[in-house]
């Protein structure tokens, strides 16, 4: 299959956005989705993205020229967690996928924004537990430069930090290996991703237990403004 878009230098401001309910999508925005799912990633897994579907309430779509040129899944929610008395704000992020024509204009940023803050939940000043799940380091790259990001090369992982994976894995509906924080996958591969792009051996190591064939990816965690105490 062949890229449909073919225009020069695209903006976010040329692009129609929407957030919709994962169970408002159409069968043609089903469509839609999983080409672009099959364009952003070789071996692409439907049954992994159906999946999301049923555990990330919100997605974010762009679409330019009626063609869609980006979409992010997310949820924000509120959930009890290990060691903390009052339930706690926690945004999974799941998959985004753009275009190849629409990339680096900041537009998976944008998508992943507006996905995770459909539910209302993410206000200024409330701390956050941010969570992905990652198969490849470039998604890993935002998220490792802060402090309390867990996964952290030459960083033990501490009782506390097992014990809120494996509830955030709860959340997403995963298996977690809480001495690696690697999710375990269920046989297939998530998909490869079709980007170029240079990665350093350094960015690799979190990810050298990771098994892509079978579908694992890694967990990454952090908080926003700031961590609680003794994190």
């Amino acid at each position: 299959m062949t890229n449909p878009v073919s225009i020069h230098s695209p903006e976010i401001r040329d692009m129609d956005l929407r957030v919709i309910q994962t169970t408002a999508l159409t069968n043609d925005d089903l469509e839609k989705v999983h080409q672009l799912f099959d364009l952003s990633y070789r071996q692409a897994n439907h049954p992994y993205l159906e999946k999301s579907f049923s555990k990330l309430r919100y997605i974010a779509l762009a679409t330019m020229r009626k063609t869609l040129v980006g979409f992010a899944l997310a949820d924000t929610i509120t959930a009890d967690l290990p060691r903390l008395v009052d339930p706690q704000i926690v945004m999974l992020a799941g998959i985004c996928c753009v275009d190849s024509s629409c990339r680096r204009v900041g537009l998976f940023k944008k998508l992943e924004i507006l996905a995770a803050g459909a539910s209302g939940l993410l206000k200024q000043g409330r701390r956050v537990l941010m969570c992905g799940r990652m198969a490849h380091p470039v998604s890993f790259r935002t998220m490792r430069h802060f402090p309390s990001v867990i996964p952290k090369v030459g960083v033990p992982l501490s009782d506390w930090h097992k014990e809120m994976g494996l509830r955030v894995a709860e959340l997403y509906g995963s298996t977690l290996d809480p001495e690696t924080f690697v999710v375990l996958g269920e046989g297939a591969p998530i998909g490869y991703p079709n980007i170029d792009c240079e990665v350093a051996e350094q960015e690799w190591l979190p990810f050298k237990i990771v098994n892509r064939d079978r579908g694992d990816a890694l967990l990454g965690i952090f908080w926003v403004p700031d961590a609680p105490e003794g994190w």
